[in-house]
């Protein structure tokens, strides 16, 4: 490392009055040859007292090209800016294990000021065991976040530890959220290159947080357990890699023989969990539409038909039919098949029932989206999006 000529002077001023101060210099022009000798040889002392210094002080720090390597190499272990890499590394001496921890001294820090962000973006991790599904919802802030291998790594991991948590309750068949809370103090054993070993739900997702430098949020959790025997289905949207998409569509398909037409059975499966992403069902059938709403509806058609001028006997046909339509646009087993829109998904059942020679029908389903409905959920983060029993 190169020294300035200014500091060189200092240095030599501060290293003169250190060896030299306890001679008595006269100010007067006169000189001894005894005095001018003895200066010197101070001068002398003094010039190779400041080079071991200097070199020593130059040893200190890396060659340049040595330092693009340990840059590097630290950005490769961290992912963190290059800016936030160099500052650490100087600011610990060019250690760079010292550095690393620094890294992620700061960014816990920097994790827990950004929490309170507002985070969208993401994806929807999916795992599935024997009879069961479970699906959560990873937040950040930005789509490159999202894209990122470490925050895919984390979201599949959490997926996997919602399927075990939920292993431990009793089996109900139908569609159970888990909150947040529960899952943040399991343990998450992660094994990626940039992050991994054993730690706490929580701490790990403040440690990707750190490392993105984004607030990251496990927003939800849900887990499908079913019925046996019965097939259940999944289909993600928008997936970058198996197990992870924007939107998650879940059904089960409950039938008396569970070993027969499987093959059969696990198509419809996977077209109809098609069919939940596609078609935004709210309820399974008619029955599942609560008083409440279709009363609501009910005063919106009414009004609507009010205004057309008609008889009273000509509005409640109207009304009727707008309420078939209704039905049509939000309950499972009235809507068009998306594959087949010529036949109702009632249809397919019935006639997927006489394939198999036995009784088919759909047990419950569940469709989630990346950021839906995400001020109406902060103040209930476990409500669920659509879902039946």
């Amino acid at each position: 490392m190169a020294v300035r000529p200014s500091a060189k002077r200092s240095l030599q001023v501060l290293l003169y009055s250190r060896f030299g101060g306890g001679l008595n210099f006269s100010s007067w022009p006169h000189r001894s040859t005894a005095s001018s000798s003895h200066f010197a040889k101070t001068k002398a002392s003094l010039d190779s007292a400041f080079g071991i210094v200097s070199r020593r002080f130059s040893a200190q720090v890396p060659a340049a090209a040595d330092q693009m390597n340990m840059i590097k190499q630290l950005r490769e272990r961290t992912s963190a800016p290059i800016k936030d890499v160099k500052a650490a590394l100087i600011e610990c001496n060019w250690d760079i294990e010292a550095a690393q921890k620094d890294l992620r001294k700061r960014g816990k820090v920097l994790a827990s000021k950004k929490s309170g962000r507002t985070a969208t973006e993401g994806f929807l991790a999916l795992a599935q065991g024997q009879g069961k599904a479970a699906v959560i919802e990873l937040n950040c802030e930005t789509d490159f976040v999202a894209r990122n291998d470490i925050f895919q790594h984390l979201a599949l991991s959490l997926a996997k530890q919602a399927l075990l948590v939920q292993s431990t309750c009793q089996q109900v068949s139908g569609v159970r959220s888990i909150g947040p809370e529960i899952l943040e103090d399991s343990k998450l054993n992660l094994e990626h290159p940039k992050i991994n070993g054993e730690t706490t739900v929580q701490n790990a997702i403040t440690e990707v947080a750190a490392i993105m430098g984004e607030n990251v949020k496990l927003r939800r959790a849900f887990v499908m357990t079913t019925r046996s025997p019965s097939v259940l289905s999944t289909y993600l949207h928008t997936s970058p890699q198996p197990g992870l998409g924007r939107i998650a569509g879940l059904l089960s398909l409950e039938i008396e023989d569970g070993d027969s037409h499987l093959e059969a059975l696990q198509h419809v499966g996977s077209e109809l969990a098609m069919h939940v992403v596609a078609a935004k069902p709210l309820f399974l059938t008619k029955q599942h539409v609560s008083s409440e709403v279709l009363e609501s509806e009910r005063e919106i058609f009414k009004s609507q038909a009010e205004s057309s001028g008609k008889s009273q006997m000509a509005i409640e046909k109207m009304i009727e039919g707008r309420l078939r339509k209704y039905y049509e646009e939000v309950v499972l087993m009235e809507q068009k098949f998306i594959i087949n829109d010529a036949i109702s998904v009632g249809t397919l059942l019935n006639n997927l029932s006489k394939e198999v020679g036995m009784a088919v029908k759909i047990g419950s389903f569940f469709r989630m989206e990346v950021g839906e409905g995400m001020q109406r959920i902060e103040s209930n983060a476990n409500e669920p999006v659509a879902q039946a029993a």
